[in-house]
């Protein structure tokens, strides 16, 4: 803006502040925090409604259609059909774009209530809390595609409270989660089949590192991958040493056990329990033998910068567990999947690009 424009604006703005000064409240402008509240109301009212319509009616071009009121973050605005159109608004909305990402940034973190108080304390419009959650389960969540090759990956389970009838008890359910390291996240509930194909769509590199604990469910979701894909399953090493702790006995012993281990030697491991039958010994050397191809040389990996835990997905599950475990939160089952997508959008920086 040059100079004399500059000018100008001063001088126009000047006088508006003057005119919106004398239709304040004097007990409304005492302090500084009442003079904040009392421009923005005054912007939402007057100001933003007049120079909103302009932008629109210019950079449109036409004013043709029936009109609409939509509220947005400069006010309410009237939209024609066709300046709709023409501007990416959705039909029959009235709510704009840009205020609806504002809505689905905050009630992705917490409760439909709480997301609607603080987006009148933060953007001065009020979207009660039946609209926010009306405004998440219309939403059309694109899955997210990633635009560099994926080596590595994790799956972990967790867990969302159903709804019940007042009286009876409640009701956990599972639902997986993907992390696509360093790329994106995604959760499905019921939906092995969705989980498969989301993964399979991705630019998988070969081979492609698969991360997870014990639980056969994993390992049989990754054995459903694209077959092209030569997978590399790795053992999470603190699963592994988690179950270690558990036989007990000598620390001296455990201590020698973990060294053979770190290095991928399952049979020195083994070895070392030759002279302790005991049943905590027996379950732990199935334990090893049913995972035995995923039990690698952890400390060479960890060297050439390859992961050995599953920390990426364990913490993707407690961030959605952040949203869906919410004090009191419970669930309808049909609506479950969309509040996971939600969550996963919000991690995915899809409310923030």
């Amino acid at each position: 803006m040059d100079a004399s424009k500059q000018a100008r604006l001063k001088e126009l703005t000047q006088e508006l502040a003057e005119l919106l000064y004398e239709e304040t409240a004097p007990e409304a402008v005492k302090s500084l925090e009442g003079i904040e509240k009392a421009v923005r109301g005054h912007w939402l009212e007057h100001v933003g409604p007049e120079i909103g319509p302009f932008f629109i009616r210019t950079s449109s071009g036409t004013t043709r259609g029936r009109q609409r009121a939509v509220a947005s973050i400069v006010g309410r605005l009237s939209i024609s059909e066709q300046q709709g159109q023409r501007l990416g608004l959705k039909a029959q909305t009235r709510w704009s774009p840009y205020l609806e990402k504002c809505c689905l940034l905050l009630s992705a973190n917490e409760s439909y209530q709480h997301s609607a108080d603080d987006l009148g304390v933060l953007t001065g419009v009020s979207v009660s809390k039946s609209t926010q959650q009306r405004l998440v389960h219309r939403q059309d969540f694109e899955p997210e595609i990633a635009d560099c090759g994926i080596k590595e990956m994790s799956i972990d389970g967790g867990k969302v409270r159903l709804r019940t009838p007042k009286g009876e008890p409640s009701q956990w359910r599972d639902y997986k989660g993907v992390n696509l390291h360093q790329c994106s996240v995604a959760a499905f509930f019921r939906d092995r089949e969705g989980l498969v194909e989301w993964v399979n769509q991705q630019p998988l590199a070969s081979p492609l590192v698969c991360l997870g604990d014990g639980h056969d469910g994993i390992w049989n979701l990754f054995a459903q991958l694209d077959p092209q894909i030569q997978r590399l399953e790795i053992l999470d090493w603190y699963h592994l040493i988690e179950n270690l702790g558990k036989v007990g006995g000598s620390q001296r012993r455990l201590d020698a056990v973990e060294a053979c281990l770190w290095q991928g030697d399952l049979e020195g491991a083994v070895k070392l329990f030759d002279d302790w039958p005991h049943e905590r010994v027996d379950r732990f050397i199935a334990y090893l033998t049913k995972h035995r191809h995923r039990i690698v040389n952890y400390s060479y990996y960890q060297a050439e910068g390859i992961s050995i835990g599953s920390g990426e997905i364990e913490s993707t599950v407690k961030q959605i567990g952040r949203r869906v475990k919410i004090s009191g939160a419970q669930w309808h089952e049909d609506n479950v999947q969309q509040v996971l997508k939600h969550r996963c959008a919000y991690l995915n920086h899809q409310f923030s690009d």
